[in-house]
């Protein structure tokens, strides 16, 4: 499996790439690991996926419909798992509720990739003591459903992606100010906003979609969410 690799590393910052977890469907040889091991696939007609290094103490259950439960805790390692679709578009508009009570760097995001080329995606709708748009270049901001965001870019060099290790783009929208965090939260991403204020500014997604998820992460820290996605 390839292992999550963060902006936290790269810039000493938020999360950042985070591979695709090996599908244990074809092959993945499951580590023992803290909680739940790493996997993905489909539940209840959403992909999901979920992914641990196994240093902290992590537990991720696909719930009914769209909805996961992740907590985690020890304030150590690295984690992220969420539920959303495979393939994503360019159109879809993401609804998600439920809560979210993070202590320490953690964000709740829409997450995703796409191919051709290879480009890393992020929404970021809150997060805990980090604000990651503070670790990453500044390309302009785009009102979307009302709210503010800043869009940055970064580039992730010779890191885990999902096509092995590689040089890629992180495309970011960060709403400020952040959703708080901290109990109930509910929201809705219209991805099709984002992704053509990313264009307009010269930040072009792949024209091939890989998956498109309501993600929770949490690095050296702990905290509980659960998540409808529709």
């Amino acid at each position: 499996m390839v292992s999550f690799s963060s902006l936290f590393v790269a810039i000493a910052a938020v999360s950042g790439a985070y591979a695709a977890p090996a599908n244990v469907t074809e092959g993945f040889e499951l580590m023992a690991r803290a909680g739940t091991p790493s996997s993905s696939g489909t539940n209840n007609g959403y992909f999901y996926s979920w992914w641990t290094d196994g240093a902290g103490t992590a537990t991720y259950t696909n719930n009914a419909g769209g909805q996961y439960t992740l907590t985690w805790s020890g304030n150590n390692g690295n984690l992220v798992g969420g539920k959303g679709w495979n393939p994503g578009t360019n159109t879809r508009v993401i609804n998600y509720s439920g809560t979210y009570n993070p202590n320490g760097n953690s964000y709740l995001a829409v997450y995703g990739w796409t191919r051709s080329p290879l480009i890393e995606y992020y929404v970021v709708e809150s997060y805990g003591s980090f604000n990651p748009s503070s670790a990453a270049a500044k390309k302009g901001s785009v009102t979307c459903n009302g709210a503010s965001y800043d869009i940055l870019q970064t580039t992730r060099t010779n890191q885990p992606s999902i096509d092995g290790t590689q040089t890629f783009q992180q495309f970011w929208s960060v709403r400020n100010p952040k959703k708080n965090p901290g109990g109930a939260i509910s929201g809705t991403v219209d991805t099709g906003c984002h992704f053509t204020a990313w264009k307009n500014v010269g930040m072009n997604l792949g024209t091939n979609h890989n998956y498109q998820i309501v993600a929770t992460e949490g690095y050296f820290s702990s905290g509980t969410a659960t998540i409808t996605v529709s």
